[in-house]
């Protein structure tokens, strides 16, 4: 009755990842490396910090972002609320991992974004693409991710692009597309190019929605944090880890707080600053 096609694919899939391994395995370890380099260097740095230190850039960057000392006040208070937790260390941990990931998913998402807002025909051939990305279980990834670059930080910080990066590709198609034509055409009379009217008059006019897209990656990324514990990756996510592999919810709550902490100053950061970018587009028009 049933045509079996399971074992095909499924084979298919492992001799891929296999002829990916022998062929490029050295071009796989460079990028590793790489992305380690990064990592460890951005780590490092958050880590020697002292906590005031790191403290007082949040609250500047929250003020900088809202304009809103009590914001900024209340995200610092937060932030602090993570060391007293005696998850300080894990967090610096997670939040270098976060940074390289939406880095990553920005430098990859935006111009995919912009590719598809101006080609149809990409736009019908990366849709179903974007699809299977957020659908597809992260477990499903991570296995041949850890087969190509190990066990560790790296296959964490690309399952996690992979998760997160659909939102913002789908959200900055959406800010071009929705960028009044009027506009477009006005800047086509003036003689611009095609470059010229994207650099200077839809990506401003996009800004908005493009921050709401970072902002849902970042919201994204973070959900990953449990997940990419799992291979290695330490972090916040480690702490829910061991609270549920010793069954102890005291600290698997210990560590759920925390990440619900940098969720909200995450959000409240990005959502602020797309506020301002909203209220800003709005007095110029």
């Amino acid at each position: 009755m049933f045509i079996d096609i399971g074992r095909p694919i499924a084979n298919f899939t492992n001799n891929f990842v296999e002829s990916l391994i022998v062929n490029y395995g050295n071009f796989f370890e460079a990028i590793s490396n790489s992305l380690l380099t990064i990592l460890i260097a951005l780590e490092r740095v958050l880590r020697d910090s002292p906590p005031w230190v790191i403290l007082l850039v949040i609250g500047l960057i929250a003020f900088a972002a809202s304009r809103r000392i009590k914001l900024a006040a209340g995200l610092v208070v937060l932030t602090w609320l993570i060391g007293c937790l005696g998850l300080w260390e894990q967090a610096m941990q997670t939040i270098a991992i976060m940074l390289v990931a939406v880095a990553l998913s920005i430098v990859i998402g935006i111009p995919v974004g912009v590719l598809i807002a101006r080609n149809n025909l990409a736009r019908a051939a990366i849709n179903p693409l974007l699809d299977l990305m957020q659908t597809i279980p992260s477990f499903v990834y991570l296995i041949p991710a850890a087969m190509l670059f190990g066990l560790g930080k790296v296959p964490a910080i690309l399952a996690t692009v992979i998760y997160a990066t659909p939102p913002l590709i789908r959200l900055t198609d959406l800010g071009i597309r929705q960028v009044d034509s009027e506009v477009v055409e006005a800047g086509r009379a003036f003689g611009a190019s095609r470059w010229q009217i994207l650099r200077g008059v839809q990506i401003p006019l996009a800004l908005p929605a493009i921050m709401q897209g970072i902002n849902q990656t970042t919201m994204m990324a973070l959900a990953m944090v449990v997940i990419a514990s799992m291979i290695g990756a330490r972090g916040i996510g480690e702490t829910v880890l061991l609270g549920l592999q010793r069954n102890d919810s005291g600290t698997g709550l210990l560590g759920g707080i925390a990440i619900v902490i940098l969720a909200i100053v995450f959000d409240r950061i990005s959502q602020a600053f797309g506020v301002r970018l909203q209220a800003y587009r709005t007095a110029r028009g």
